[in-house]
């Protein structure tokens, strides 16, 4: 679409009279268009199964038309008003109660029962814009929420189609928690062991040089390309650092993931070094594993505990947080706190992308009695209390994401103790390879994050 158009468009949209069905007609629809799709793959006021999202899209495929069919949603698009009836502006910038609103009931429909094809949302209201992604059950932004004007417009569509039409394939996921002690490790190898057998195609990165446990785990070394060789040079092909991981079973059937092991030479350096070595610092890992996102399902990085160029690269580099904690550890806990609050808005910050995103805590690897659960919950609470009068940071949903106004469910999901995956890394192989009570435990914490 021509700039000239849209300019007119967006001179034709006044701020306080301009209802959501005249944005939708205005707006939305030459939006739609221009991202490629025509009025036959187009369907507004669709039902997701719990709602009605105001535009579904999708190519028409041979006799396969969306318009008649109404079957495998690729987008879906939620619009809203300039402003409410009374003339009070509808805000959909980052952060603010009508933004958090509106993405939450995009992420509703895009996770509903009729859209489980549907790879994309978009929230906008003609003042603001946000693209964001669904991969298995996490929807996270593949944007920022982006404030139109007529110098931009263009650009933010070309951006947006392009983003459309060339989805990744993998969800990137970093197992972090800001204290030592939680198991990050053990569920990351666990975690790929289980997608593993559920027959996707997994990547593990150990971005912890100085410890190295997961690569020791698997019994890896380092291949004659090494992950700092690539980090500090751009013409060195990083599928080179790759080392599969294959288990083979007595039925004769194996299994494998892939991993890019532990580079001690990296541990060698102090943090100005690192500065200094490798171009973009912290942001590098992220361009350097641009190289995998079309190939792998999952990709999973475990890094260290502190908050240096290990764990920010590791943040800085994926989609979303996976957060283990101790029920029973205090600093655990707050430690959590402190992620979601604070490191993952500080690297959002500098990516400027929308992303990360963090997910909700799990309990991880330990028994819980109900006098034990009930502590943990006073512990939480008083941190989720503490946090919305010292900052107005709302804890809840990472905390207990089943909790709502009807249900008040304090429901934490939790991965139970078990000896056999403490004992599992001098075996060599995940404990969910080894034995099918600890595959079932974990393939319990894929379904409740990652796959449907």
């Amino acid at each position: 679409m021509l700039l000239t158009e849209w300019n007119q468009i967006l001179d034709n949209i006044l701020p306080d009279e301009s209802n959501e069905a005249y944005i939708s007609d205005v707006f939305a629809r030459p939006l739609i268009n221009a991202l490629g799709f025509n009025q036959q793959e187009l369907f507004p006021q669709f039902k997701t199964g719990t709602g009605a999202v105001d535009f579904a899209a999708r190519k028409n495929a041979d006799t396969d038309i969306f318009i008649s069919s109404k079957m495998n949603p690729y987008l879906l698009i939620e619009v809203k008003a300039r402003a409410t009836g009374a003339g009070a502006k509808i805000n959909l910038s980052e952060g603010t109660p009508q933004y958090i609103h509106t993405k939450e009931q995009i992420k509703k429909y895009l996770l509903d029962s009729k859209c489980n094809t549907s790879h994309w949302g978009i929230i906008t209201n003609s003042v603001h814009i946000q693209l964001l992604r669904r991969h298995g059950k996490v929807v996270f932004p593949a944007t920022p929420s982006i404030l139109i004007k007529k110098d931009n417009i263009n650009a933010i569509v070309s951006h947006v189609k392009y983003l459309i039409d060339n989805p990744p394939k993998a969800l990137t996921v970093c197992v972090y928690n800001n204290k030592g002690g939680v198991g990050k490790t053990t569920t990351t190898v666990n975690l790929a062991a289980t997608l593993a057998q559920q027959g996707k195609r997994v990547l593990v990165i150990d971005f912890d040089p100085q410890q190295g446990d997961l690569t020791k785990s698997l019994g890896l070394q380092v291949g004659k390309i090494s992950l700092y060789d690539c980090l500090s040079d751009r013409d060195l092909n990083i599928h080179d650092t790759v080392q599969p991981f294959t288990v083979k079973f007595k039925s004769s059937k194996s299994l494998q993931f892939d991993v890019i092991p532990a580079d001690p030479k990296l541990g060698g350096f102090t943090e100005q070094d690192l500065a200094t070595r490798i171009e973009k610092g912290s942001a590098r890992l992220k361009d350097a594993l641009k190289a995998f996102i079309y190939e792998y399902d999952y990709i999973f990085i475990d890094c260290p505990t502190n908050w240096m160029f290990f764990s920010q690269s590791s943040l800085y580099a994926c989609d979303a947080v996976l957060i283990p904690t101790k029920h029973n550890n205090l600093a655990s806990l707050d430690n959590a706190a402190k992620v979601i609050k604070e490191l993952v808005p500080k690297v959002k910050a500098a990516r400027r992308d929308g992303g990360p995103i963090a997910l909700p805590i799990f309990f991880n690897g330990e028994t819980i009695t109900l006098p034990q659960l009930k502590i943990a919950n006073q512990e939480i609470e008083a941190i989720i209390t503490k946090e919305i009068k010292a900052s107005k940071f709302n804890l809840l949903p990472y905390f207990y994401p089943k909790y709502g106004t009807a249900a008040k469910d304090t429901t934490i999901f939790s991965l139970p103790s078990y000896a056999i995956v403490a004992g599992a890394a001098f075996a060599r192989i995940p404990a969910a390879f080894k034995d099918s009570t600890a595959a079932k435990y974990y393939l319990e914490l894929a379904k409740e994050y990652f796959i449907v």
